[in-house]
């Protein structure tokens, strides 16, 4: 072998240990930031841990509350819905308790109307009385 050939071959040897060493640092880098990113992700898991628990009672409040108010709902519905009746009832009531007499009143009014009436004809007919008789005379 020549003095040239040991020099390239150590020239590869030397390149392949950089490289095998370089290598071996990032497999060791790499094993050493994926530690640190466990030990993070640990910590931001212990760290949310209680948030996630507080969003969930949370959530859990938040659904009582709004099943809650719609039950509220449901009664503040049935409530006006009751109270629509009832006041249909009462108006209904009220206006047959005024109509009636009304109509008793008008009916009466009517009655004083026609006594009025035939009393003024009757009046009407006595003092025309005399003047009756003379157009019959006339009359052929």
């Amino acid at each position: 072998m020549n003095g040239r050939t040991e020099i390239f071959l150590g020239i590869i040897a030397v390149a392949s240990l950089a490289i095998a060493v370089a290598q071996i640092g990032i497999v060791v880098v790499a094993g050493l930031a994926a530690r640190r990113a466990a030990r993070l992700i640990a910590n931001v898991e212990r760290e949310l841990r209680p948030v996630f628990g507080h969003l969930d009672t949370i959530g859990r409040e938040a659904s009582r509350a709004a099943a809650l108010a719609a039950v509220q709902v449901e009664r503040a519905d049935k409530l006006f819905g009751d109270v629509a009746v009832r006041v249909e009832q009462a108006l209904n009531t009220v206006q047959t308790t005024i109509e009636t007499p009304a109509r008793e009143g008008r009916a009466l009014l009517s009655a004083f109307r026609a006594a009025f009436q035939a009393v003024r004809e009757l009046r009407q007919n006595r003092s025309g009385q005399g003047r009756g008789d003379d157009e019959d005379a006339l009359f052929i």
